[in-house]
């Protein structure tokens, strides 16, 4: 099967229409360099598994050991730094792996008593061994769809991104719809005139796509720009309500500008998916497989083993069923059930009950829940009005009442909760919720539960400490920190901004777990560069953002590692480098817990192990 992620590019197939099955953008974004496998025989991305009797990669073993052939471990890594994320085994220098296991950790000596005339040899030249990196907080599919479509993260001007739907215009037929992902207003040079709450209106957008509609969504996920063709297909039009949770942004003449916040975005996402009825049912399964692959081939080549699936309705978590019973899943999956009403919920919820056992690919535990939005889209909920749009404090997306309904669900179910929350009220609120739920339903232990806030952005001093003190996790995405910092004070104001603005420090300090991840795709999947922000806090101008809040080193690790096991009740199975525990894990280019801060984010991943498997390995590595 062709190698999709190295082929050679197609120009302009890479523009990506929507047509029947979207054709594959991997090749105009992935590193090439890479030769990657993700072990799923059928996948659009896989490849031929590097085993331990394969040369290729390792020490060369015979094909057939003789009758004498000493037993040993299948893989023995060794001359290096294995950095268990244990404290009581601390740092070695070789891990052998047997099966799907590590079967021990220790000094070189030690290790080298698990060679056997079979076992695949890597010398790892002082490289560093962690964990395999945890994703605590993304959006599997979403990514390889991502993929799939035009890719406008890299966008320096509105101009930027009419020139890319100008080429995807060209390559299509009229009526077809043309979607991409990934623009932020924030991180362009300059706005063009007449723009309305810092986003341009579709005017220009419309002169060049008049016949096709058009849907770019934010980086966020939280807005979206929609051409005219799009809002007519949507039936919005300059006299339509704004729709609950949600903004349809007007100018000062009340004609709808094209920008949709929130839960606005529902309205176009209704006319898409009557768009996608075109297709038949074998050609939508295919698409979403592809979206899988995509999304766990590029997730292998970063050292993502496992990933924290932040939403998937019971419909999508039945195709994911499908997949790993075909042995198809690139990567583990841990999956927050969404897009239920608490109807459904408590009639359903005891059928998708998965706790994750052995070398399971799959997971199902908990609930995702929404309270706000995003701050960069003004819809994150404030305790005071933001500073540069000051007749708003953020939109709720989901009721109070519904939330907390879920959350007396959860407790019956026996399912995690994760609300997401971004504003200092929204966080607040959230855990005002779990607090009132627990005593409802008689008293129960929460830190048992090991409910979650997905992201905990801004955090009211008042409600810091409440983290550690309920046992309540707060999954933040480091990388965000950094992305957003040279425009928070925008939104919040300089005071503002430094009380409550990721206050990592105050709540590790104060006892709180931190999860971490890049929520992905509103931000690139790269692990090394959300552990990079972790620890230096540092922007792309060179600032650091409120430096005082920083993560060690060690603290940033088991973010992405044993503190995202452990929020997905996985931490005796994953998470560190122990006997026993899978062996997922990662070899790193250097040593990012000693090399020089600024020499962090030249990391490369040498090698990626999922079950004691070679998954991926680097061209260039040793």
């Amino acid at each position: 099967m062709a190698n999709l992620a190295h082929s050679q590019p197609n120009t302009m197939a890479c523009l990506v229409l929507a047509g029947l099955l979207s054709v594959t953008q991997a090749a105009c974004s992935a590193d090439k360099s890479p030769t990657t496998d993700t072990a799923q025989p059928g996948t659009a991305a896989s490849r031929v598994a590097v085993e331990p009797s394969e040369p290729s990669t390792v020490a060369s073993v015979p094909a057939a050991a003789p009758e004498s052939a000493k037993p040993g471990a299948d893989f023995v890594l060794h001359n290096g730094r294995v950095v268990t994320v244990d404290d009581k085994l601390g740092d070695l220098e070789a891990i052998a792996i047997t099966g799907d296991r590590i079967s021990q950790v220790g000094s070189n000596d030690e290790i080298k008593q698990h060679i056997g005339t079979n076992t695949a040899v890597i010398d790892l030249a002082d490289r560093l061994v962690i964990p395999g990196f945890i994703e605590g907080h993304g959006h599997y599919l979403s990514f390889g769809r991502a993929q799939q479509i035009l890719d406008l993260t890299d966008a320096k001007t509105w101009q930027d991104i009419l020139a890319k739907v100008s080429a995807a215009v060209d390559q299509a037929q009229p009526g077809e719809w043309i979607f991409g992902r990934g623009w932020h207003q924030e991180k362009w040079q300059s706005l063009p005139p007449g723009s309305v709450e810092g986003v341009p209106t579709n005017q220009s957008l419309n002169a060049i796509s008049g016949q096709n509609p058009v849907y770019l969504t934010h980086a966020s996920g939280h807005a979206a720009f929609a051409n005219s063709a799009a809002l007519a297909a949507a039936g919005i039009d300059n006299s339509t309500a704004d729709p609950a949770g949600g903004t349809i942004i007007r100018d000062a003449n009340k004609l709808a500008t094209g920008l949709l916040r929130e839960n606005a975005q529902d309205l176009v996402e209704a006319a898409i998916a009557t768009y996608d009825e075109r297709l038949s049912s074998a050609q939508a399964d295919l698409r979403l497989r592809e979206q899988v692959a995509l999304a766990g081939d590029a997730a292998l080549r970063h050292g993502i083993t496992s990933f924290h699936d932040a939403g998937a309705s019971f419909e999508t978590i039945d195709f994911y069923r499908i997949l790993e019973a075909e042995g198809k899943l690139p990567v583990r999956l841990y999956v927050m059930v969404r897009g239920e009403d608490t109807r459904t919920l408590d009639k359903r919820l005891s059928e998708y009950l998965m706790p994750a056992t052995g070398n399971d690919f799959l997971a199902v535990r908990s609930i995702k829940r929404q309270l706000d939005g995003a701050l960069g889209a003004h819809g994150a909920w404030l305790l005071a009005p933001y500073s540069d749009l000051p007749d708003t404090e953020g939109l709720i997306l989901e009721s109070i009442r519904t939330l907390q309904r879920t959350a007396e669900l959860a407790v019956k179910h026996g399912f995690q909760l994760n609300i997401h929350a971004i504003g200092d009220q929204a966080n607040r609120e959230t855990l005002d919720i779990y607090e009132r739920a627990w005593s409802t339903m008689g008293n129960v232990n929460g830190a048992e539960l090991r409910w979650r806030v997905e992201h905990a952005q801004h955090i009211d001093p008042l409600d810091v400490p409440r983290f550690g003190k309920l046992g309540v996790i707060a999954a933040v995405q480091g990388i965000h920190c950094t992305s957003d910092g040279p425009w928070i004070d925008q939104r919040l104001g300089a005071e503002r901004t430094k009380l409550t603005s990721y206050p990592w420090r105050s709540l590790i300090d104060g006892g709180a777990i931190l999860g971490n991840g890049t929520d992905v795709p509103v931000e690139p999947i790269s692990a090394i560069a959300s552990f990079y922000a972790s620890v230096s806090r540092k922007t792309k101008s060179g600032e650091r953002f409120h430096p005082e809040h920083v993560m060690t080193r060690r603290e940033a690790l088991a973010s992405y590692t044993i503190n995202n096991a452990y929020a997905a009740f996985e931490d005796d199975l994953k998470g560190s480098l122990v006997p026993g525990k899978l062996a997922d894990l990662v070899v790193l280019s250097q040593d990012i817990l000693t090399i020089a801060e600024d020499q962090i984010p030249t990391t490369q991943v040498d090698y990626t192990f999922l079950g004691g498997k070679l998954k991926y390995k680097r061209n260039a590595a040793r």
